[in-house]
């Protein structure tokens, strides 16, 4: 099922060093972009924001990052997202620009969504990256918040998880695909995928209570899945440990997510 059109695969880097997008139009939704971009040391990205805001995620390199009013020298401080320690991020609002100059060869998360201007430029250092572990035994995962909903934005929410090999993450199930507040938010998602050893793959489940969706998708190293709605839990398989990268937006910038209720009773279990 790897042929999936909820799977975006990577390609050989265009000019600006490009190597996956999604677009609303390319997606079918309304809100979430998304880019990876390699640069070679010296390289440098230049862009306009337009109308939406960007999450600039060293995903792993160091890097000079200027806007329009602010620049910051050298920022970045893994080399590869399983060293697990947080990442440097620069959230970049609409109507300003930005220029990356890579130090190292840098991989590049391009977060995107619908901006109204109500923020300023800023860098989101290590420290400010709430780190948790999330989940008991083989659903415990490791949580970073790069762009939590309790930090400053318009519409972007961004997170990156760890699943170690032979757990579960995104579990149990839920999803968030119903604008009924307080309940439920619509939130749309991309998750980009790492996995190490890098031959190896992720399986992640995308399915509707109806099962109008209701996809099973074997999802290798450097591709984006796209979750458009239902639920959509991640397993790594035991040896591979897997690393993934989420962006959501919709209306309303809150995580309120439910349960699937087959599988709710899971966060009721007794712990030993």
């Amino acid at each position: 099922m790897s042929d999936s059109n909820l799977i975006v695969k990577a390609h050989e880097a265009d000019k600006e060093g490009v190597v996956l997008t999604v677009t609303p139009e390319s997606a079918g939704w309304e809100y979430v972009g998304f880019q990876v971009v390699k640069l070679a040391e010296g390289q440098v990205l230049r862009r306009e924001t337009g109308s939406n805001e960007i999450c600039l995620v060293l995903l792993s390199g160091k890097a000079d990052v200027s806007t329009k009013l602010q620049s910051w020298q050298g920022i970045g401080e893994r080399m590869s997202v399983f060293e697990k320690i947080a990442p440097y991020s620069v959230y970049v609002p609409n109507e300003d620009a930005y220029e990356v100059k890579a130090l190292t060869d840098v991989e590049l998360a391009v977060c995107a969504a619908p901006g109204f201007g109500t923020y300023p430029a800023r860098l989101i250092e290590p420290a400010q990256v709430g780190i948790e572990a999330r989940g008991y035994g083989n659903i415990e995962r490791r949580i970073h918040n790069i762009l939590p909903e309790q930090e400053s934005a318009d519409s972007l929410l961004v997170v990156e998880v760890f699943t170690p090999d032979g757990h579960w993450s995104s579990y149990p199930p839920h999803k968030h695909d119903r604008d009924s507040l307080p309940d439920e938010s619509l939130l749309e998602e991309t998750y980009y995928f790492h996995v190490q050893p890098e031959q190896g793959f992720a399986i992640q489940r995308v399915y509707t209570d109806d099962r109008s969706l209701d996809e099973t998708l074997v999802v290798r190293d450097g591709q984006t899945v796209l979750v458009p709605r239902g639920y959509h839990p991640v397993c790594a398989p035991p040896g591979y440990e897997v690393y993934y990268l989420n962006v959501m937006a919709g209306p309303t910038r809150t995580w309120k997510f439910h349960n699937d209720p087959d599988h709710a009773w899971l966060m009721t279990k007794p712990r030993e």
